[in-house]
């Protein structure tokens, strides 16, 4: 299975376009976000293209492909005018025989861990960081980035997932960095 993950589009149109057309164009079969899908947040700049009603509407339209998690900025009111589920804090993926847990980060992170086996992957994105460490028991944690507001000097990304294999890009096409299982 081939998935395009991103996070924290944070009601971006301009981004939520881009991901959607990475999506297309890598010939993707699900579409993971790791939440903060409409909502900018009270710590963040007004993304450039903010304009979360039309991000509504791409998103819904693709919601047979979305597989999505809460974000620290997503709500109840958020899940009205969503027609995808978004409200579960996690998910459990079992890929080629990998154990991933992917949420969005403000719960669940290398500090405050989920139960992990040794050599399972979390999966989060919530710092807009990219990320790929190992840490505990054997596990590795890995950040997309983000697809709207990216900090620390990283650019706009996002990751696929091919055979055991994470790779970041952004969205000129870029590979940033590769990590296979």
């Amino acid at each position: 299975m081939k998935l395009l993950i991103a996070s924290d589009l944070h009601g971006d149109l301009e981004s939520t376009e881009l991901v959607l057309k990475a999506f297309s164009e890598e010939k993707c079969e699900k579409l993971v976000l790791l939440g903060d899908l409409l909502y900018h947040g009270p710590r963040n700049d007004l993304p450039k293209t903010y304009a979360p009603k039309s991000v509504i509407a791409l998103l819904n339209a693709n919601k047979e492909n979305i597989l999505a998690v809460k974000g620290n900025c997503d709500g109840e009111v958020d899940q009205m005018v969503l027609d995808f589920p978004i409200l579960a804090d996690y998910a459990l993926l079992s890929l080629d025989g990998l154990t991933v847990f992917a949420t969005h980060g403000h719960h669940h992170n290398t500090e405050t861990p989920p139960p992990l086996n040794k050599g399972d992957i979390l999966l989060h994105g919530h710092t807009h960081v990219l990320k790929c460490v190992e840490f505990g028991n054997g596990n590795c944690y890995l950040n997309p980035g983000s697809a709207a507001l990216p900090k620390e000097n990283n650019p706009r990304t996002y990751m696929i997932y091919e055979n055991r294999c994470f790779t970041v890009k952004d969205f000129e096409g870029n590979v940033i960095f590769t990590k296979i299982f």
